[in-house]
């Protein structure tokens, strides 16, 4: 009898204590028809002070068996459930910002998916302290590697899965500074990475956006030649950190064409949406901020002798009102919603949830300038695989800077670049183009831009397959 007692105190105490089940999702407003998953929202207690907010979601198909993935959203300072209602979750928001509809090309089809707002002060996740607003690339990664043995410890039954590390945009910064923490720990079983659309270097992003944009159409011979002469020397262009006058006037001028207000940073030939309520995708200035800051002083009028091209002018920095071609007022009317709180577990007194937290980013450390030492670590041990698939109109973090990043680890390439295909119907078609090395692989995903898995859910979902199961493109 008493040995009974024991275990039944033993186990009512495991009942209480237990976050999963005081975390798991039972009654999400919106949803139409009867789940076959299990989900999970709340907080993984970093420190004393920081607490990320997750989403968890369990596979539809034997989550036991299935790969564990983490997914992190970029900025710095936005919100990873932007991948989750609006990317490659199991439902999308309608844009009544009320109701949820069916994903069938939901990456939770194949794997569990940990969704993780990062850092503090990101979406719900908050911190004690305000001072742990302002962060940086080696906090975030510290956190998000405690992140992730919080997850493990509240959720034991998935700590021997495959596990796989993802993100998008500067979640190409904050995956292989995990990546590096989560490889020392032999209890986790890492089995590679897969960003989308990832920044990878400034020097290589910002030089490929010229010539994308140029190539593109977006600026006309004149420049281009201005450009040439300026910012180039023995065949080498630098429009990174050029000190040359004419050079930073002519970035001036090209950056203005390439950031115009009506033009869509995220997909090229995406139309523009108009924003509401001023909820736009990434906050004022975040993605001209990403790129060219040198140039984000005023250069004062002056006389100068130069050829006739040359205009003698004030060069200022454009005024940018935000992005508004991609707006995230449903996302944002649906999480503020406060009978969603309530289901995701949200204590009232967390803040109200934005896309971004433009203080976070704007008091971000950005310490990393390229992460190809952490990639050549991860490399050198020949035990991760690694995907960088690349929407192939995106100019926020274009597929040729990161070719160039790419082929500049100086990997053994196992074959020329060349298409990859899948069906349609009855026919094959070219999804976009691949470049394969021993354990890292460069894709790109024909007319899709920053957000591959809304652009074209299905060719990301198929990307997503074949990575998890290291099946050839």
């Amino acid at each position: 009898m008493a040995s009974l007692l024991l275990f039944a105190l033993l186990l009512g105490g495991f009942q209480v204590e237990s976050a999963p089940t005081a975390d798991e999702i039972f009654d999400l407003p919106g949803i139409n028809r009867k789940l076959t998953f299990r989900q999970y929202s709340g907080y993984l207690h970093v420190s004393e002070n920081i607490h990320l907010h997750y989403w968890f979601v369990e596979s539809q198909n034997n989550p036991s068996a299935s790969p564990v993935v983490l997914w992190l959203n970029g900025g710095p300072g936005c919100s990873s459930l932007e991948g989750l209602l609006t990317e490659h979750g199991p439902f999308q928001i309608h844009t009544d910002g009320k109701t949820l509809k069916h994903n069938p090309y939901s990456w939770n089809l194949l794997a569990n998916m940990l969704y993780l707002e990062s850092p503090a002060g990101v979406g719900f996740s908050y911190s004690n302290n305000e001072d742990d607003y302002e962060t940086g690339d080696s906090t975030v990664a510290k956190n998000n590697y405690l992140a992730l043995k919080e997850f493990f410890h509240l959720f034991p039954e998935y700590s021997k899965n495959e596990l796989f590390l993802t993100g998008e945009s500067y979640g190409g910064f904050y995956i292989p500074a995990l990546a590096e923490l989560v490889m020392e720990n032999k209890s986790m079983n890492l089995k590679g990475l897969a960003i989308g659309n990832g920044i990878t270097s400034y020097e290589y992003d910002d030089n490929s956006l010229v010539y994308f944009s140029y190539y593109h159409g977006l600026f006309g011979s004149t420049l281009w030649r201005a450009l040439q002469e300026d910012c180039c020397e023995n065949g080498q262009c630098n429009f990174h950190d050029n000190i040359n006058l004419f050079c930073i006037i002519n970035m001036f001028r090209a950056r203005r064409l390439i950031y115009n207000p009506r033009l869509n940073l995220y997909n090229l030939y995406g139309l523009c949406e108009d924003e509401t309520h001023e909820e736009i995708r990434y906050m004022k200035k975040l993605t001209a901020a990403n790129h060219f800051d040198k140039y984000s002083f005023k250069i004062p009028e002056q006389k100068r002798t130069a050829p006739n091209r040359h205009r003698t002018a004030k060069f200022q920095n454009p005024s940018y009102k935000g992005v508004p071609c991609l707006n995230s007022t449903s996302t944002s009317t649906f999480l503020n919603n406060p009978q969603v709180r309530k289901a995701l577990h949200i204590p009232e007194e967390v803040q109200k949830w934005e896309v971004c937290n433009e203080i976070v980013f704007q008091n971000f450390d950005r310490e990393i300038k390229s992460v190809a030492e952490q990639y050549l670590k991860l490399l050198n041990t020949k035990k991760y695989r690694i995907l960088l698939y690349n929407g192939d109109v995106d100019m926020a973090c274009n597929f040729l800077g990161i070719e160039w990043f790419v082929d500049s680890l100086q990997q053994k390439l196992q074959g020329k670049r060349r298409p990859w295909t899948y069906k349609e119907e009855n026919s094959t078609q070219i999804g976009g183009y691949v470049k394969e090395f021993a354990n890292i692989t460069v894709l790109t995903v024909k007319g899709s831009g920053h957000m591959v898995p809304t652009d074209n859910p299905k060719l990301a979902f198929i990307i997503f397959h074949h990575f998890l199961e290291n099946k050839p493109y």
